[in-house]
């Protein structure tokens, strides 16, 4: 496997991940709601850290594609 490929296969997995998360997040809101205080100062299950853990997939995502592409950021 060459590095862009390598490249290609964990930004893919990041994606999958990220849509995973959001499907999660999706299921809790349509079960009990998501309140603002919920979303930004939750302290059990996936809210407590989803918004950190959403961000730092989706930035490692834009680095992987800057560096598929070869640009830089």
């Amino acid at each position: 496997m060459s590095d862009v490929e390598a490249l290609k296969a964990e930004k893919n997995g990041l994606i999958a991940e990220m849509i995973e998360l959001q499907k999660q997040f999706m299921d809790i809101e349509h079960e009990k709601g998501v309140t603002g205080k919920d979303y930004f100062a939750s302290q059990d299950g996936l809210l407590k850290d989803y918004r950190h853990v959403y961000a730092e997939k989706a930035m490692r995502v834009v680095d992987l594609s800057h560096q598929i592409v070869g640009s830089e950021r």
